[in-house]
């Protein structure tokens, strides 16, 4: 794995290059420019990097501020509908990006395939012939290898869970969209071990999935089944193969002597979709500076109606939910280009053909994500990101309250970091109120919250 100093010396600073990009001319990016000479200059140099790791400093910034420039100036001709100027640039990032190029003309090739898709749906007969939609559909997050970050925040719910059900008789879990086996058999395996012995009879488990994917759900349902069984658990699961915006509280079928613990990994912000046109005629309803969302309220009402014992929350710390495609576009920048960062330091010198795949994986759902923030608008946009701070407001109107975790628990998830974690030093963790921030460096980018009812 490749040294963090060494990835850093790579990857030029995002908010330098969007400084410049502001204050140019965005004409200066034709092909017919001055400047083409200086794009074909480094094109040369960043082509050299596919076959030689002998690119120095000075010529990976100088072409990544290129590639940064050429993405923000094209964003701006596509939010303005120019779509000359938009297809200029396009062509150009084309040459200098790389699906498989240093970490930022992988960071590229994503989001130059975003505003190309953007730009195609203008004609829907040629959108839906190049792009079918199961291309749009959400990102799996049981069918992608574990990285880092969601290794950390397995290990912080699992202890989180643990730490509050284990003297429980009854346990109903409810799992919004994760529907990934590497969560839920440590934490049966840990409350196996911290439950025995029990006056009562074995734990009683009920599960309650809840996604899209009919295959991960059945996948789901074997691993539990047969986990439970060589623990001597009593299980019974429950399978929803419906989207989360149609899910009730009679679908979860709550037992009373229960305690429901609710998990939602990277899947709430989905009920934040709307119909914006609608919202920016009309004007909606702020709270706190904070745009309501209908959906949202009734959901979290109605998890609120089960009286679960707790609720655990993973979500993006990204502001993402914006009308304005430049601003969107530009916070997705900033974040995707840590993400992308903190994959090159975990698999940038891997020779392992496994490695590149994994890595390969998770760059396409991050690119899946970027092709939704980027590419779409109304009820069709559900990657809608959310910091931290706006959930407390929403999770607060709903009338819950955020948990700690648990005692020292920046101690102890600092600790997960180098278990879970690459050789990297870039992964920590910031104790935010009583939330998680997992971050690469000190960019943000996952917050791991609890709330009690």
């Amino acid at each position: 794995m490749s040294s963090l100093h060494s990835s850093q010396l790579l990857k030029p600073d995002v908010t330098l290059s969007l400084n410049l990009s502001s204050q140019s001319n965005t004409t200066s990016f034709s092909p017919t420019s001055s400047h083409s000479h200086d794009h074909n200059h480094n094109h040369n140099h960043l082509q050299t990097t596919s076959s030689s790791s002998s690119l120095t400093k000075a010529e990976a910034e100088k072409g990544g501020v290129v590639l940064i420039q050429l993405l923000f100036s094209c964003a701006k001709h596509a939010a303005c509908g120019n779509l000359r100027h938009a297809d200029s640039c396009l062509s150009q990032i084309s040459e200098l990006a790389s699906v498989d190029g240093d970490s930022m003309q992988r960071l590229a090739a994503r989001f130059a395939s975003a505003l190309a898709l953007r730009l195609v749906k203008r004609w829907p007969g040629l959108h839906k012939a190049l792009w079918p939609k199961p291309q749009m559909g959400r990102a799996q997050l049981a069918s992608v290898p574990t990285f880092p970050c969601l290794g950390i925040a397995y290990s912080i719910i699992a202890r989180t869970l643990v730490h509050s059900l284990s003297h429980q008789d009854a346990i109903h879990f409810v799992d919004f969209g994760s529907g990934d086996l590497r969560l839920w058999i440590p934490i049966l395996r840990r409350l196996a071990v911290l439950g025995e012995p029990r006056e009562n009879g074995p734990l009683s488990l009920n599960f309650t999935f809840v996604h899209r994917n009919k295959a991960i759900l059945d996948k789901l349902g074997l691993g539990l089944a047969k986990e439970a069984e060589a623990l001597g658990f009593s299980f019974e699961y429950n399978a929803l193969n419906i989207p989360l915006q149609e899910l009730t509280s009679e679908m979860i079928k709550a037992r009373p002597g229960e305690a429901l613990a609710i998990v939602s990994i990277l899947s709430l912000h989905v009920l934040l979709a709307e119909d914006d046109k609608v919202e920016a005629q009309f004007g909606g309803k702020r709270n706190k500076g904070i745009k309501d969302c209908q959906q949202m309220s009734q959901f979290l009402t109605m998890v609120k109606s089960m009286s679960p014992k707790v609720v655990l929350l993973v979500e993006q710390e990204a502001d993402h939910n914006l009308n304005r495609l430049v601003d969107r576009f530009l916070g997705s920048l900033h974040y995707y280009s840590a993400l992308f960062d903190s994959l090159d330091a975990t698999f940038g010198s891997s020779s392992s053909s496994s490695d590149d795949q994994e890595r390969l994986e998770l760059e396409e759902m991050f690119g899946r994500e970027i092709e939704n923030i980027v590419a779409c608008e109304g009820l069709d946009r559900v990657e809608r990101h959310e910091r931290y701070e706006k959930w407390v407001v929403r999770l607060g109107g709903a009338g819950f309250r955020p948990s700690r975790m648990w005692f020292d628990p920046v101690e102890d998830a600092n600790k997960m970091v180098k278990v879970c974690g690459s050789e990297s030093e870039g992964y920590k963790v910031v104790n935010n109120k009583a939330s998680f921030v997992l971050c690469w460096h000190d960019r943000p980018l996952y917050a791991v919250s609890a709330w009690i009812s």
